[in-house]
């Protein structure tokens, strides 16, 4: 049996590691070997039978299938650095990396892994920590295509309902996940504006939340749901589904891919400039949703709205 391996257990990863630990106890597999920077993130990992490793060289010397799901590029290429200078051999090891990362990064990594003759998969996600939760996300997947049929049995109905198969090419589907997001980032500042207009106006947040989820369905409707139960601004002592940070991040990624091929994003644009007036204004704990806050003070009202934290409490 192949050894699975985890790197990443941010909210995300750590709903999605879960989903595949359940799946490989339920199998009667090895269980999977994880490590994260802060350790104690995977204690429920742990409860369920996982296997604590601190080095990542140690867990990708003992797996076959490595899973990375990290915050940003640079994390990424570390790791891939830290396994590249290990001294032994990835022969055959496959590693997918989950993040949201510039297919410029992907092309570099899949080529010094060839090197190697390790594969590299980019299998991006599309959805929050609770359909994360739910094993309910939509992965884009592209690599070699072998090494996605030993993959995808790991994914589907386990971690996500769906694989958009991207092709050979890695870069596609990290390419695929950046389109998305700008959709993302444009439906969630659409619906902060809807809320906001509702308030003001008097017809109120509720029907107006009813309409979002029920006419544009439950992906709007949840947004709505991160607006109205103040989870746009969570308690300074918890973390966001998603950091507003990750969420500009993602946004100029596709900016400067539009830029380079002379395509104009104005709504992308619009959104990135109010998450980041959010987070100067409500500092790093803020969801990706947080634009609502810059658009509740545009219209005259407080950034926090009652179900929020209020300010630094």
């Amino acid at each position: 049996m192949t050894r699975i391996g985890w790197y990443g257990l941010g909210s995300m990863g750590l709903a999605m590691a879960s989903n595949l630990q359940k799946h490989l106890v339920s199998k009667k597999a090895l269980n999977m070997v994880y490590s994260n920077r802060t350790m104690a993130r995977g204690n429920p990992l742990q409860a369920m039978g996982a296997v604590p490793e601190m080095n990542f060289e140690k867990l990708v010397g003992q797996c076959g299938i490595i899973f990375t799901m990290v915050s940003n590029d640079a994390v990424l290429q570390s790791l891939i650095s830290s396994a590249l200078g290990s001294g032994q051999s990835l022969r055959d090891k496959i590693f997918v990396d989950c993040s949201t990362v510039h297919p410029q990064t992907v092309g570099l990594t899949v080529a010094k892994l060839k090197e190697k003759e390790a594969s590299f998969l980019s299998a991006p996600v599309f959805g929050g920590n609770p359909i994360a939760v739910d094993g309910k996300l939509v992965f884009a997947i592209g690599g070699p295509r072998k090494a996605a049929e030993v993959v995808k049995p790991l994914i589907q109905d386990v971690m996500g309902r769906r694989v958009i198969d991207c092709g050979e090419d890695a870069t596609k589907s990290s390419m695929l996940k950046i389109a998305g997001n700008i959709v993302t980032v444009n439906m969630m500042e659409a619906v902060g504006e809807a809320q906001v207009f509702a308030e003001r106006t008097g017809l109120g947040t509720g029907p107006m939340e009813e309409l979002i989820g029920e006419a544009f369905g439950p992906v709007a409707g949840g947004y709505s749901k991160r607006l109205t139960t103040g989870a746009y601004a969570p308690p300074l002592d918890s973390r966001p589904g998603f950091g507003v940070s990750l969420a500009i991040k993602d946004a100029k990624h596709a900016s400067t891919i539009a830029k380079e091929h002379s395509v104009e994003l104005p709504g992308l644009q619009v959104a990135q400039e109010n998450m980041e007036a959010a987070r100067e204004y409500g500092g790093e704990c803020l969801d990706s949703s947080s634009m609502y806050g810059i658009l509740r003070q545009k219209a005259g009202m407080e950034f926090w709205n009652e179900k929020s934290r209020k300010g630094g409490s």
